[in-house]
């Protein structure tokens, strides 16, 4: 189970995936046409691209038009996509050279090793969709016919376990349960159980009355019909079944916790005795579930939304049997439609990327498969794909960059004009206990248990996804795995985890336009110092600053100085809330504040550790003998900060990331860090009072 506050750089994928809902990027995974021909290589990136500046806007008044305009009016949203920017366009190249390697290994041949004819076997059996669609729901079959069979609600745990160890994909359930590390002791692991079941990206679209979400309503029981439909059953039964779902699903809904509140760790830190939470939801037999999905005996767990197991139990109670077998089915169909015949997959694309993202047309399918074997067989394709793309040299430049940047937050620390002495010792202390992971794990994988076949691609995702769960399961108990990864080494992102107070940054987003050496320091300090700088911020963003050093919830900070770091974040949320990311719909300063707070803070980090070097090279300030491209330091490293951000995203997409996704726009993420860094004023010669340099902004860090 992923502890809920890993904090990323930014969440990225397909679909739904910019948006990280619990349906979010594998459910088009397998929705693509075959292209009949190998993709084009993508173009390689460069740092800092002067021509897409548009030098007609005023920097000091919109700066991310400034930075990125020509970008934007240069590349609009390709067709399989719902939004498109330099992180796209980066991770795009990273997957196409990740899928040479995945072709290369699909073909049988004697000098193929055992782990290249595994993810070889895998990627092949994904890319086989003559297979996929002659075979159509049988692979489903097994999942279903157990459903069928379920003739009690009593046997409800039994029958989930079991498919739990035999189908784990498609698999139905309503809750999330797995294994993390104990909040007020990090160095325990101890099992964990949360709200789930849903089949729209959030609890809202269930619960709120406007003519948008009610429409998408509509448009859900359509689509569940449409697919029982296709699964054999008559236009009727299928309504029907679509209708019991909606109401299972609506009751949950109303019982989930809401993700903004879900972002303060107390709230969802509740450990009961086993006895307890089977009093607490008395009409699932847990004992038998826990008994029979694989993981150690255990007497407590943290159950983290009790509200929505006390609601879940009495929904086992109100609805009849046929109900929740409609329930199952669907959730069993649903999770599995990727992976079948195009008729599944052509509808659930419709509905999920089509209706609810704006996405035009079906990726191809070369990319779902390189995405699906990149994530359940990561680190056995990470292996390789480092060797070529990310040399030892680079692993110890970044650790010099990551060097400078916490240098520069001990001093902005220590410079905090809010903080008392007492706290600041305490922060400096956690900072002192930084964990820095860069580029790939110490030790990959062992993935010999994991059964593949060519043939056989709803069972091979089974078998990955099983043994990635059990890996999970196997950890109850146990010590803490401090050399542990979160993300494959080609990822596009990077993430801290309070729990471990840790700051992670794999190979594949260590590239151009992020990290490029040949390019000066102010362009690599505005790309990648500002991602190390955010990641370590969010050791004292709202939910991070609640961790102490060694990974445990304590407060740390003083009454007073709780109070005055509340005012300060009380302020973003505020400013980021009055931003409108799309007609009508604003940002939720309050679900985006992590985010927006370490974008600042990784800002004003970065700036300082790249004064420090400019110092250290011995240049004299205020640097202005030292253009590039007639641009001083202070504006390439600003500059270099904004394209990191250059993006177009569907009006759809916008909407659905409002409600469910922590991060704000790229647009925002620029346009609020800057205005709230005096520096970039400054920079630019803004005059004080203009939209990027106003008398009043907001600072944390």
């Amino acid at each position: 189970m992923r502890p809920l506050h890993i904090a990323a750089f930014i969440l990225m994928g397909t679909g739904l995936a910019v948006a990280q809902s619990s349906l979010t990027e594998l459910k088009t995974l397998a929705a693509a046409p075959d292209t009949g021909s190998a993709p084009a290589e993508p173009k390689r990136l460069t740092s800092f691209d002067v021509t897409s500046i548009d030098r007609s806007a005023d920097p000091c008044t919109d700066f991310y038009q400034y930075a990125c305009g020509n970008w934007v009016k240069n590349n609009p949203i390709p067709g399989d996509q719902t939004r498109w920017g330099t992180f796209n366009e980066l991770a795009e190249r990273n997957q196409w050279l990740e899928y040479q390697e995945l072709e290369a290994a699909s073909k049988p041949s004697a000098s193929r090793t055992p782990l290249e004819a595994k993810f070889g076997d895998f990627f092949a059996a994904c890319m086989d969709k003559p297979l996929a669609d002659q075979q159509g729901l049988k692979p489903l079959e097994p999942t279903l016919s157990a459903i069928d069979a379920l003739n009690s609600k009593s046997d409800l745990a039994t029958l989930l376990a079991k498919l739990f160890v035999a189908h784990t994909v498609s698999a139905p359930d309503f809750f999330n349960f797995g294994v993390e590390q104990d909040q007020l002791d990090s160095s325990k692991q101890i099992a964990a159980i949360g709200q789930g079941g849903l089949g729209l990206p959030d609890r809202d679209y269930y619960l709120a009355q406007d003519e948008r979400q009610q429409k998408i309503r509509e448009q859900y029981v359509a689509h569940m019909t449409a697919m029982f439909v296709l699964a054999g059953d008559s236009p009727e039964k299928a309504a029907a079944e679509a209708k019991s779902v909606m109401a299972i699903e609506t009751a949950f809904a109303k019982a989930s916790t809401p993700r903004v509140d879900m972002r303060d760790p107390k709230n969802v830190y509740h450990i009961m005795t086993v006895e307890q939470f089977k009093t607490l939801a008395p009409n699932f037999d847990w004992s038998t579930y826990f008994g029979n999905v694989g993981i150690r005996p255990f007497t407590s767990l943290n159950v983290s939304t009790p509200d929505f197991f006390e609601a879940a139990s009495q929904q086992i109670q109100d609805q009849d049997l046929a109900a929740w077998k409609s329930y199952l089915r669907w959730h069993a169909i649903h999770d599995a439609a990727p992976y079948l015949s195009s008729n599944f997959v052509d509808e659930n694309f419709h509905f999920y990327s089509e209706e609810l993202a704006g996405q035009k047309e079906l990726t191809p399918r070369w990319k779902r498969c390189t995405r699906l074997t990149d994530r359940d067989l990561g680190e056995a394709v990470g292996q390789d794909w480092v060797k070529k793309n990310f040399p030892p040299q680079d692993k110890e430049s970044m650790q010099k960059l990551v060097a400078a940047l916490d240098k520069a937050l001990g001093e902005d620390i220590r410079q905090l004009p809010w903080m008392s002495d007492a706290t600041k010792k305490e922060a400096e202390t956690k900072l002192s206990m930084f964990r820095n992971k860069i580029g790939y794990p110490d030790h990959w994988r062992d993935y010999s248990s994991v059964k593949v076949s060519p043939d056989t691609l709803l069972a091979d995702i089974d078998s990955a996804s099983y043994f990635s769960e059990k890996h999970e399961f196997d950890k109850l108990g146990q010590p803490v795995d401090e050399t542990e990864w979160g993300m494959t080494p080609p990822t596009v992102n990077a993430y801290y985890d309070p729990a471990m107070n840790d700051i992670n940054f794999p190979a594949g987003i260590l590239q151009p336009p992020f990290y490029d050496f040949s390019k000066d320091p102010a362009v690599n300090f505005g790309g990648i110092g500002v991602v190390i700088g955010h990641e370590m911020t969010h050791g004292f963003d709202d939910e991070g600053s609640q961790f102490d050093g060694k990974g445990n919830l304590r407060e740390w900070q003083t009454p007073e100085d709780r109070k005055a770091f509340t005012e300060r974040t009380d302020c973003e949320v505020k400013e980021y809330g009055g931003f409108e990311s799309a007609p009508g719909q604003h940002l939720n300063g309050k679900l985006t504040l992590g985010e927006n707070t370490a974008d600042n803070g990784g800002l004003r980090i970065a700036y300082l550790a790249l004064m420090n070097t400019l110092q250290a090279e011995g240049k004299k300030a205020p640097y202005t003998s030292d253009k590039v491209d007639g641009f001083t330091p202070q504006q390439r490293f600003f500059i270099a900060f904004a394209q990191v951000w250059c993006s177009n995203q569907t009006e759809q997409s916008l909407r659905v990331s409002a409600k469910t996704d922590p991060h704000s726009p790229g647009k925002f993420r620029t346009n609020g860090s800057v205005q709230n860094f005096d520096e970039f004023g400054k920079a630019f010669s803004c005059k004080q009072g203009t939209p990027m340099y106003p008398a009043n902004s907001c600072r944390v860090w």
